[in-house]
């Protein structure tokens, strides 16, 4: 989404953008000023997530790719993270000795620590716990290493940038999210039933601390509230979990457009577990939706809220559901957060976050000449 964004922004703008993806099929194509280029994915490719797979012999398109960079001639290579795509970029980038910027988007450490948790249940608790952890620290070391190629990393919170920047040596900035707040705003409710919706939106799956829900709704019914539930947008492979043990939830799988944010505006609170989000994009859409967020207080999401102004930050499942009895119980309460969470979105805006960028950009070029500069004056010094 954000990929999408930054290339709608440079054609606003007529910013020159050569866009290198993996898709269904090898084409080229211009929109304005951008120009895309598809390369297809081989049948040895094997899936991460939803719409999103690694395959080990892209690097196959490395001369077709070569060829457009030479056409193109930028000024900058911008690559997102340890994907197939990206690790083609690096490589050119070294072989052209072009400038290189890398951004954060996914915790792969944690994401694949929660998974390896996830298929290994069957063991004892403890030897799960040291395997997903040892896994965990070497992802992260392995991808801390990945990110010293570049010349600047960008971050989309705090932590990470201080992690990358402790780690890698290099400049580190921050490159949050935006969001469209005339979109996602709380004038598209369509229910006053009287009953509080807890909501989620987002991928199904284990790093995402979904199965919480079932423990969120056992103790708001052990505290005697029954007039609620969950709606829940997305797919994955936790949905049947959710569906077979959640007693009062719907469940509308994906969404997009109009009806995810008519979905968001019918929520009240917005349940977000997730202790692996690097950002939380979700809880910014549901907080512009007037949709009061309760977020973990590990990864990003917690720089998204004030707490207690515009949402909740939980250390635990009992705070957790206090914050959502406290909400439920005190209407006043609600509607005041609700609208500190749309005036906390709304100055959050797309082009604010890319200008950002690109001033990133300018800066990766600066320390490439200033490189450049340095090695010719040791070598006139040397000769």
């Amino acid at each position: 989404m954000t990929c999408r964004r930054l290339t709608d922004y440079a054609k606003k703008n007529d910013f020159p953008m050569l866009v290198l993806h993996a898709g269904k099929k090898t084409k080229t194509w211009d929109e304005g000023s951008v120009r895309f280029m598809s390369l297809k994915r081989s049948p040895v490719s094997f899936s991460l997530d939803e719409e999103l797979a690694y395959d080990p012999l892209f690097q196959r398109h490395t001369n077709k790719v070569l060829k457009a960079l030479m056409e193109f001639q930028p000024d900058v290579i911008h690559i997102t993270g340890l994907n197939d795509v990206s690790i083609v970029g690096a490589y050119l980038a070294w072989k052209l000795q072009l400038p290189l910027l890398g951004s954060w988007h996914t915790n792969v450490h944690e994401f694949a620590a929660q998974r390896l948790r996830r298929m290994m249940r069957f063991l004892p608790q403890g030897l799960t716990n040291s395997l997903s952890g040892f896994a965990e620290r070497k992802i992260l070391d392995g991808t801390v290493l990945y990110y010293k190629m570049p010349k600047v990393v960008l971050a989309p919170n705090k932590e990470l940038i201080d992690l990358l920047g402790r780690g890698t040596h290099r400049k580190a900035l921050y490159m949050g999210r935006g969001v469209d707040s005339s979109f996602f705003s709380p004038a598209k409710r369509t229910v006053n039933d009287g009953v509080f919706r807890l909501g989620f939106v987002g991928r199904l799956r284990a790093e995402k601390n979904v199965r919480m829900f079932v423990d969120l709704e056992k103790e708001l019914i052990e505290k005697g509230k029954s007039n609620f539930k969950f709606l829940i947008v997305g797919e994955g492979n936790e949905r049947e979990y959710l569906q077979r043990n959640l007693k009062n939830a719907e469940f509308t799988g994906f969404l997009s457009g109009e009806p995810l944010a008519e979905a968001y505006a019918n929520m009240d609170a917005f349940i977000f577990a997730s202790e692996t989000d690097a950002f939380g994009n979700v809880a910014q859409e549901a907080a512009a939706s007037g949709v009061v967020p309760i977020v973990s207080d590990k990864g990003g999401p917690k720089f998204l809220v004030t707490h207690g102004e515009s949402g909740f930050i939980a250390a635990s499942l009992d705070e957790f559901r206090d914050h959502a009895i406290e909400l439920m119980d005190d209407p006043q309460k609600l509607e005041h957060m609700r609208l500190q969470a749309r005036a906390s979105a709304e100055h959050r805006s797309w082009d604010a976050i890319f200008e950002s960028v690109y001033n990133a950009y300018n800066e990766t070029v600066r320390l490439e000449e200033e490189k450049k500069r340095s090695l010719e004056s040791n070598s006139a010094e040397a000769a």
